[in-house]
């Protein structure tokens, strides 16, 4: 399998039914199964997938939802990801019974963009204002909203929270191994500095980020939406981000923070301490062994990061709700 190029043959947003043929057919039934998702698509699951437009960029995105859903979750991915690696905590979302919004970031997996690249971080803020506003007028997200963010992705999350903070945007947050800043980055700066006039980008280099090696060699050898290259673009846009970040001022929404202490993809320790007085309830439990990819990280590490993801979730929901179904 080279690519799912043609999955873009899908067109708009649709709702999809399992008991009829898939949309795209082979293409979308390989994509579904290549990822692990099509066991998640049975009966008692709804699912509505296909391209969103936000400004220039077209968002190939899937809503996932039980029967009766309590909320929306809002996942947002993480650099060099895409929505399809993300079946564990789409399952576990699902299982506690709320509606869960999958998207690729601009330049990443199905979506539109120069890959891994953006030309300013608020595009993505963008973006995910406009999905909202797309998937509420369509009434497929209802509310209370969570937003569950990995990485890039939860730095997309603290952003939005924080620029919003007088609001009621969101119920709870839930940032897993946050960027603030990457690991090393006090040096690789000036490289930055340097070199970013005269490159467009750099090769990628493909480091064990979880310490499932299963896992590890999926993304180095068999998925055909992995970027191979880092764009220089993004990591200036990455640069003028951060003092944006934390020139914002602290918001008091509940947030849960997991980080591994094994990470060596973002400046952990650094970041944590920034978030912290950014977010002043704040709960953060770190991991001793595990590394930086917390929503694919070895079964016994992801059971006890997603126990305490499954506590904080249950705490938004302070009425009534039905047991989580099982499958």
């Amino acid at each position: 399998m080279s690519d799912f190029t043609p999955l873009q043959a899908l067109g708009p947003f649709r709702r999809i039914d399992p008991t009829d043929a898939l949309p795209g057919g082979d293409h979308l039934e390989r994509y579904l199964g290549h990822y692990g998702l099509a066991p998640l698509l049975a009966g008692h699951v709804g699912l509505h997938l296909g391209y969103v437009a936000a400004g220039e960029f077209r968002l190939w995105t899937q809503v996932w939802s039980p029967p009766v859903p309590l909320g929306t979750a809002f996942v947002v991915h993480g650099y060099f990801d895409h929505l399809g690696l993300y079946r564990h905590l789409l399952e576990r979302l699902l299982e506690r019974g709320w509606r869960v919004v999958l998207w690729d970031l601009p330049g990443h997996g199905l979506s539109s963009g120069p890959r891994a690249s953006i030309g300013d971080f608020d595009d993505y803020g963008g973006c995910l204002h406009e999905l909202q506003r797309y998937l509420e007028a369509e009434e497929l997200a209802p509310r209370p909203w969570l937003g569950v963010g990995q990485s890039t992705g939860a730095a997309i999350l603290a952003t939005d929270a924080l620029a919003h903070a007088d609001g009621e945007r969101w119920a709870g947050l839930a940032l897993l191994a946050p960027l603030v800043r990457p690991w090393g980055w006090s040096q690789s700066s000036w490289l930055h500095l340097l070199v970013g006039p005269f490159l467009r980008s750099i090769p990628r280099k493909f480091r064990a980020n979880s310490t499932d090696a299963d896992f590890a060699a999926f993304l180095r050898d068999q998925d055909p939406l992995q970027a191979d290259r880092v764009a220089i673009d993004w990591i200036s846009a990455m640069r003028r981000w951060m003092p944006r970040l934390l020139a914002l001022p602290p918001n008091p929404v509940p947030t849960l923070i997991l980080q591994g202490e094994q990470d060596l993809t973002v400046d952990w320790e650094w970041n944590l301490q920034v978030l912290a007085k950014k977010f002043p309830n704040a709960e953060i439990h770190r991991h001793p062994e595990a590394r930086h990819h917390l929503v694919n990280e070895a079964e016994p590490i992801r059971r006890a990061l997603f126990a305490t993801l499954d506590r904080f979730i249950d705490e938004r929901m302070p009425t009534a709700r039905p047991e989580p179904h099982r499958r």
